[in-house]
């Protein structure tokens, strides 16, 4: 995970979602050609917490 001060965005990157996931994702509504679905392992939620605090304190030194 990284995060992109100037555009202030959160860019993952994940394994690809497999044919079944996709289609259940696509049940809830389309799924445009320029998004993806990726999956990420419950092992990188303090990842993601840490993610989250530097794009919405960038001010604090990590």
């Amino acid at each position: 995970m990284w995060v992109d001060n100037e555009k202030k965005e959160l860019v993952f990157q994940g394994w690809k979602a497999g044919e079944e996931l996709e289609n259940e994702v696509r049940s809830t509504g389309p799924l445009p050609d320029y998004e993806a679905v990726v999956r990420i392992p419950a092992r990188m939620v303090h990842i993601l917490r840490e993610a989250c605090d530097a794009i919405e304190h960038p001010d604090v030194v990590r």
